[in-house]
């Protein structure tokens, strides 16, 4: 084991273990190495963990999810996101977080979902893993200083935009979202690597030191967990669309639409 996954390890185990110690806790749960790790670490501090996935029916997530939660042991429930709500879940999101971005709203539905339905005070989640271990496919092939100076912009629209439109869900529902990957440990270990150790050269050494930390807790299915974007992953984009499709609108449109009939 390198220094560098023992110390991030470390980190990471004692990010959850601090979060979850004897709690109830729910996990938004995709199925993928960021939240499958955090629901493996948890399972072994907090009082109950269950697995929530929220998306279509048969989509890539719930398929996943429902694989992984029987691998590791835990709980897991789908909660569905059909024609007949989305509408409306996408209308009450708008309304409470003030948010017009629809490529934020579009990511972050299923999250909505899970934070509107579960009773667990506490949800745990992956935020954080692309941005901070080179997760994302637009980083292959970048150079050091461009790949640095990317990850560095992304986690700063984590920080500046999407976590304060999450705790924003979070807060009306009487939820508290942990986020143990921006954890100050964890991220103070990895600012302490070379940029190369993160650096993926190919699509399949994306997220490879976390990856590491997957096996080295002895979680290989983890580790070799391939994942979809959130809104692709869960079919809410599909979804979405199909609305807006049926009003004579495109997506962008149909969140205008709502925005401007809450707000104006």
């Amino acid at each position: 084991m390198s220094l560098n996954s023992e110390n991030l390890e470390n980190a990471i185990v004692s990010a959850v273990r601090t979060g979850v110690e004897g709690r109830d806790v729910a996990v938004a749960f995709s199925g993928g190495l960021d939240s499958g790790l955090v629901a493996a670490i948890a399972k072994e501090y907090a009082n109950s963990v269950t697995l929530y996935t929220s998306g279509k029916d048969q989509s890539y997530d719930v398929v996943m999810a429902h694989e992984m939660s029987e691998k590791l042991g835990l709980p897991w429930l789908h909660i569905p996101i059909t024609i007949d709500n989305i509408e409306q879940r996408l209308r009450e999101m708008i309304s409470i977080t003030g948010t017009s971005s629809p490529l934020t709203l579009s990511f972050e539905l299923p999250l909505f979902f899970v934070c509107r339905t579960v009773h667990e005070r506490y949800i745990l989640g992956g935020q954080g893993s692309d941005e901070l271990f080179a997760g994302y496919s637009k980083y292959v092939g970048m150079d050091n200083e461009e790949l640095q100076r990317s990850m560095k912009s992304d986690l700063g629209k984590l920080i500046s935009s999407t976590i304060p439109h999450e705790t924003k869900v979070a807060n009306h529902f009487g939820k508290t979202i942990l986020y143990p990957y921006i954890d100050p440990m964890v991220t103070m270990e990895v600012g302490a690597m070379d940029i190369s150790d993160l650096k993926p050269k190919d699509s399949d050494s994306r997220k490879m030191l976390l990856k590491q930390v997957a096996r080295n807790l002895g979680y290989p299915f983890i580790a070799e967990k391939r994942k979809k974007a959130a809104q692709y992953g869960s079919g809410t984009m599909d979804l979405v669309r199909e609305v807006a499709a049926s009003k004579g609108m495109t997506y962008h449109q149909l969140v205008d639409s709502i925005y401007k009939d809450i707000f104006e």
